[in-house]
């Protein structure tokens, strides 16, 4: 399986209770896959997957596989904890997703010797293709191009997520994915499949457009920047949130301790959408 094109990190719609909006999932599902978006993750980063229950990643990971048809569905499974991982890993298998995304360990800080141990455990646990997901800024461990090239040598570890912005670089073995929005076309321009993406969830018309108009990806990118520059005032999902709600997506708040954006946050934010046409018309 390859993995690329435009991979919507979705964010979880909750109840105004906050609980888990489960028809509001399946809506939303249905709304990114028509407008860009060639297949989602689902309970990652931005679906707030550190505050959901286990039962509750396994229910929006069903939701995704009966909802998505032919679109692939990734589970977001990465813990601090190898164990919890190879549990949620083994359970998104079995829900019959298509791949999962393995964060980097977080908090522990573990060497390179255990991350390379994390990474084939979990693997071993399954016989989805999994997608290491690199981001030092929330997990503080870097994986270097050399380790990477070392986890592609496992068998079903299949892409990465990169999430750092120095030393982009593709790995052989490994399909390269843009983790930020702003690095999309660096990415595709040095041979990536595509990105795990935010932004997608409002312009993913555009973002593909960046895949299928090479000619036109700078113009694009250029387009977009400063609405990529908006969804990142303060942490994400907070902003990509609060956008799509001023864009009349029905998606509800945040868990603690994600709080809504500041006065001025939403300023910022509002005003980018505005500059894009994607303000709903009240």
């Amino acid at each position: 399986m390859k993995l690329g094109g435009i991979l919507t990190a979705m964010v979880t719609p909750f109840e105004s209770d906050g609980a888990l909006d489960e028809e509001g999932a399946a809506r939303l599902i249905g709304e990114l896959l028509e407008s860009g978006s060639d297949g989602l993750v689902v309970a990652g980063t931005t679906g707030e997957g550190a505050t959901l229950a286990d039962a509750e990643k396994a229910r929006l990971w069903e939701i995704a596989v009966e909802e998505s048809g032919d679109a692939p569905v990734i589970a977001g499974t990465g813990t601090y904890d190898t164990r919890h991982t190879i549990e949620l890993t083994e359970r998104a298998t079995e829900i019959g997703v298509d791949a999962v995304l393995v964060v980097t360990p977080y908090y522990v800080k573990p060497n390179r010797r255990g991350l390379k141990a994390h990474f084939e455990a979990v693997a071993a646990s399954t016989d989805l293709p999994v997608i290491l997901y690199n981001i030092p800024s929330r997990c503080v461990v870097d994986m270097p191009n050399d380790l990477l090239a070392e986890l592609a040598e496992i068998e079903n570890v299949a892409a990465v997520k990169q999430a750092r912005y120095e030393d982009l670089a593709p790995i052989e073995g490994l399909d390269l994915l843009a983790g930020n929005d702003d690095t999309l076309a660096r990415v595709l321009d040095m041979g990536g499949t595509g990105g795990i993406l935010v932004a997608s969830q409002l312009v993913g018309r555009e973002m593909r457009r960046m895949i299928d108009e090479p000619e036109s990806r700078a113009e694009v990118h250029s387009s977009l920047e400063d609405l990529f520059q908006a969804l990142t005032v303060t942490t994400n999902p907070i902003p990509v949130k609060a956008a799509m709600r001023l864009a009349g997506h029905r998606v509800g708040g945040f868990r603690l301790p994600l709080v809504e954006p500041s006065e001025d946050e939403e300023t910022v934010i509002r005003a980018a959408l505005e500059r894009h046409g994607l303000l709903a018309r009240v």
